[in-house]
């Protein structure tokens, strides 16, 4: 992060240290000024430029410890002020410290309290901002919908971002400094902000497609709190054995790129891994990656010298499946950029650490005292002590059998202990005539305290014994708590190349987990370039061949000789949804880095699929319809109003589709094969009858549909009185409104078919 900082130079106005404006280019140069929050491993953020008077917003999306997608931003936007919370967590205060330190590009940075990041302050703020672009006639009530439509409100992070930024700019008064107080900063447009090379994917895209998808887990104990991830493009994915692992790949799965350098170094590993001769170092590998624990967590509780027994087993293990990982990928191709990252970036310094840990801590004997505990022969102090403590148990009954020569005589044994802290004291047992606290007093002794029917003395001897040995319990703990702050200083001083470990090898963890889906599946590895052409041989939907015995594969084709716009047509559950959302998934997969369900792929790195058809430029537009006349009445359209309906017209060449159909009998028979041209009926009849509507009602639908196609009058088959009407009616409601919901016994399929549908199809019969 620190080196990406270095890189960051200011443009237009720079603000000072102190904030003050100076001068680079003119006098009147637009000021940018960006709005971030950070928690929980996510970043929202937002920025305001003057030039436009414009506010972009960037949905709240998840950022590694090194805030490396937020230096992305800094980067690509340079902003002169940044505007954050006073409560911050750890990273953003260290982000802020490295940015300080950057001697050629220092922002003003301005802190707000936490209140002013809060969510129905920012929500005010928006209502009240001025927005010149709102309807002059919106109501208060309608004003809050209206931006919804305009900037996302699913983003709580960056909506708070987004108040703390109005609220800088009111203060501030960019570029209406000279104006009336009650004149606030203009804001003329929103603009969803996507970093270069990023595609920009909404919420309802990842839903519809279902990339992810959350269940409550099956567990009574965690139905309430716990959720796990359903059938879903991640799901069948997510094959990683750690879990930064996980994580990372998600992050990947939220930023679909399209850089080709980062897809290319992705596929070239997925290629090598998905080889089968290559299958014993993928084994090897992914046993080393199960070790690998969350070593920011362990260097943090380091730096405040809070470090457990465990975070030293849990450190021990990671480097050495580190070491262990790096050897195996010295002996893979280097070649492959990641292997030599690998190779290269776990230094020596991870051998350093695990032979000073192995030397250092005694985990078995740690573990038992649940302490830190030193091997034998790393201090002679320690072991000189440690001697002595051993050879205490004889030494101290030896000096038992002495005292109790100069005891009462009716004592019958008597022993002496050592108890950390107090130290040496001579215990004997409580006889029966001791029953008061006078009673306890003996010539010589001090009484200390009665504990499990024993009195509890010092004796001159136990004096001199405090004096000789001193405290050997805690003398000892604090020689290796001294030694552990030696060793925790060690490891520190090497923290940055163990950082390196978790980003590494979360990396090849999400490679390895899509190869080994990619083998079982049986994906491809697709071509990529940089242009706007999409080429799917017999593809197959990710999701939908799992769970269904025999899938249909079709193929995709888009280009400008091919045609960009596709008119799917066809009855209903002929596979037209589904083949354009396997259409969806192969690109997206494709844009993540991973292997593709199809025989042949050759993906052009345009994000115009996953977005709202806005200019020429979109890569592919796909519309699916049962209306089989949808060209005749575009037409009709176009030359009764002159409007350019037919999107052929608008986005170039376009091709008719449509899922094959059959009909054997009065059987319609899906054959989810794609061919050319249009559909030539839309089977509604059939459709209506596999959907389980009466027949009778299908049948009159049929008639009505006969009589409006040769433009014949359509005339009831019975003509009710409105009294008998409102009969039928209130019988079909008063059916639905016996159903009970909470009768664990009720199947309201048979309720819905058996008497419902009869009721009301009856209904419509008679109308």
């Amino acid at each position: 992060m620190a080196a990406a900082l270095d890189n960051l130079r200011g443009g237009g106005v720079v603000f000072g240290p102190s904030g003050s404006f100076e001068e680079e280019d003119e006098e009147d140069s637009p000021a940018v000024l960006l709005s971030v929050l950070v928690q929980h491993g996510q970043v929202g953020l937002c920025f305001y430029d003057s030039q436009d008077s414009s506010l972009h917003y960037m949905p709240d999306t998840p950022d590694n410890q090194e805030l490396h997608l937020l230096v992305r931003v800094i980067q690509e936007v340079s902003p002169h002020v940044i505007i954050t919370s006073a409560k911050q967590e750890r990273s953003m205060t260290l982000f802020l410290q490295q940015l300080g330190s950057n001697p050629h590009y220092r922002p003003e940075v301005v802190t707000y309290p936490y209140v002013d990041f809060g969510l129905e302050v920012s929500k005010q703020r928006l209502l009240s901002a001025n927005l010149p672009f709102l309807p002059t006639c919106i109501s208060e009530r309608d004003k809050l919908s209206y931006l919804s439509s305009c900037i996302s409100f699913d983003s709580s992070l960056m909506l708070r971002a987004v108040g703390a930024l109005l609220k800088c700019l009111d203060r501030r008064r960019v570029g209406v400094e000279l104006e009336d107080s009650s004149v606030g900063v203009p804001i003329l447009q929103f603009h969803a902000y996507t970093l270069k090379g990023m595609v920009y994917i909404d919420r309802d895209t990842y839903s519809v497609l279902q990339i992810f998808k959350s269940e409550l887990h099956p567990s009574v104990y965690k139905l309430h709190s716990g959720e796990k991830e359903g059938l879903s493009l991640y799901g069948i994915l997510n094959r990683c054995k750690c879990k930064f692992g996980s994580k990372l790949l998600r992050q990947w799965f939220l930023q679909p790129t399209q850089d080709l350098k980062v897809l290319k170094r992705r596929q070239e590993v997925i290629r090598f891994f998905t080889s089968p001769q290559n299958s014993d170092s993928l084994r090897t590998l992914q046993s080393s990656l199960r070790n690998i624990r969350n070593i920011p967590t362990l260097l943090r509780r380091m730096t405040l010298s809070l470090t457990k027994v465990n975070d030293w087993q849990s450190l021990y293990k990671t480097v050495y499946s580190a070491v262990c990982i790096r050897d195996t990928a010295r002996h893979l191709p280097q070649s492959i950029q990641l292997f030599r990252d690998i190779s290269e970036g776990f230094s020596d310094d991870l051998n350093y650490i695990t032979s000073l840990i192995s030397r250092v801590v005694d985990f078995e004997a740690s573990l038992a005292d649940n302490r830190f505990t030193v091997k034998p022969n790393v201090d002679p102090a320690i072991d000189e002590k440690k001697r002595r403590m051993m050879g205490l148990s004889d030494f101290l009954t030896d000096v038992a059998r002495r005292e109790l020569e100069h005891l009462d005589a009716r004592i019958p044994s008597c022993c002496v202990i050592y108890i950390p802290v107090i130290g040496f004291l001579l215990s004997v047992p409580r006889l029966p005539s001791m029953v008061e606290k006078k009673d306890f007093e003996m010539e010589g002794l001090d009484f200390l305290f009665l504990s499990d029917d024993r009195l509890h003395y010092r004796s001159q001897r136990t004096r001199e014994l405090n004096e000789i040995l001193g405290d050997l319990h805690c003398d000892i703990r604090d020689m290796e708590m001294a030694v552990m702050a030696h060793l925790q200083s060690a490891v520190l001083e090497r923290s940055d190349s163990l950082c390196k470990v978790l980003d590494l090898a979360a990396e090849l963890d999400c490679l390895m987990a899509m190869s080994s889906a990619s083998q079982e599946y049986n994906y491809t590895s697709p071509k990529l370039a940089s242009n706007r052409k999409i080429t799917i041989t017999q593809g197959r939907h990710p999701l939908l061949e799992l769970c269904s015995p025999v899938f249909v594969a079709n193929s995709f084709h888009s280009s400008e000789s091919e045609g960009r716009v596709k008119i799917i047509t066809g009855p209903n559950s002929s596979g037209k949804s589904i083949y354009l959302k396997q259409v969806g998934l192969i690109v997206f997969m494709a844009l993540i880095g991973s292997d593709v369900p199809a025989k042949e792929a050759e993906i052009g790195l345009v994000d115009g699929i996953f977005t709202c058809i806005q200019s020429r430029e979109s890569v592919s537009v796909g519309l699916s319809t049962f209306m089989v006349d949808l060209n005749q009445m575009a037409q009709a359209l176009n030359s009764s109003t002159g409007n350019s309906l037919v999107l052929i017209d608008e986005f170039g060449k376009g091709t008719n589709t449509t899922l094959e159909t059959a009909v054997d009998g009065d059987e319609l028979v899906f054959l989810y094969q794609l061919k050319e041209g249009i559909c030539q009926s839309s089977y509604a009849a059939n459709i209506a009858t596999l959907a389980g509507l009466p027949t009778s009602l299908v049948q009159r639908a049929v008639e009505v549909s006969e009589l409006y196609r040769v433009g014949r009058p359509i005339k009831r088959t019975e003509k009710a009185s409105l009294e008998e009407e409102t009969k039928r009616c209130q019988f079909v409601v008063e059916k639905f409104l016996s159903l009970n919901l909470e009768d664990k016994d009720l199947d309201v399929q048979r309720f819905l078919k058996e008497e419902l549908l009869p009721s009301a199809g009856d209904l419509l019969n008679r109308s």
